[in-house]
């Protein structure tokens, strides 16, 4: 076996021969941190600014690195954007819909999630980012379908996924289960998200997110709960 260093992308990896010439690249630490950099320093600007009012310069001085390292990282503002927003919303759906399909208490695993989901809804910088994207969208569409595809599809694709199961399980009703997760989704937030986007009105408080869950649930199971 042979042993060799080459460049990825601005750092150096080992790259690993082994038989039949097949090669297997290890990116270091340093770059994972320094991309980490990156997109911490552009999220700062981006939220700042919007995509229209951020420069590659600004986003460089608040990474703290040089213009040259930044386009060895990201070659545009928009690949910047792309990475840093489809990042944020997937981060978002792992976390949020890790659904035990096996716990036999629905009401008790949708609560949970509808409280979670309803709390990062209401985080002033989540509102930011679906700020920033949307007004990124009009100029390039694809950032919006792809925010939409990492986040909004993957948390109702992983819900769906826990209704199924307990549909099977005789927990739920047969119905469209892909449907029932938005409406469940849509429930919890029914016109919260609007309302922040536009700030209109008062802040939500934690105070509003217990009863704006109990009655989703209220709702989701007349419509969805195991027939008598």
């Amino acid at each position: 076996m042979t042993e060799r260093f080459g460049q990825s992308r601005g750092a150096v990896a080992v790259v690993v021969e082994g038989l039949g010439g097949e090669k297997a690249s290890v990116r270091s630490v340093a770059e994972t941190d320094k991309r980490r950099q990156i997109l911490d320093g552009a999220r700062s600007v981006f939220m700042a600014s919007g995509f229209d009012g951020a420069s590659m310069g600004e986003i460089a001085k608040a990474a703290g690195v040089s213009k040259g390292t930044l386009y060895v990282y990201f070659d545009s503002k928009e690949a910047l954007f792309g990475a840093l927003t489809l990042e944020e919303k997937r981060g978002l759906a792992e976390a949020l819909f890790q659904l035990d399909a096996d716990d036999p208490d629905v009401r008790g695993v949708l609560t949970r999630l509808g409280h979670s989901y309803l709390v990062h809804m209401i985080r002033p910088d989540h509102v930011a980012i679906i700020r920033m994207v949307i007004g990124a969208t009009e100029k390039f569409p694809r950032f919006g379908q792809a925010f939409y595809e990492a986040g909004p599809a993957q948390g109702v694709a992983r819900l769906t996924a826990y209704l199924d199961r307990q549909v099977t399980a005789g927990r739920l009703r047969r119905a469209d289960t892909e449907l029932a997760a938005k409406h469940f989704l849509h429930l919890c937030q029914a016109g919260l998200l609007t309302r922040l986007l536009f700030a209109a009105g008062s802040p939500v408080t934690q105070a509003e997110i217990g009863p704006r869950v109990s009655e989703a649930i209220r709702v989701f199971f007349a419509a969805y709960g195991p027939e008598d």
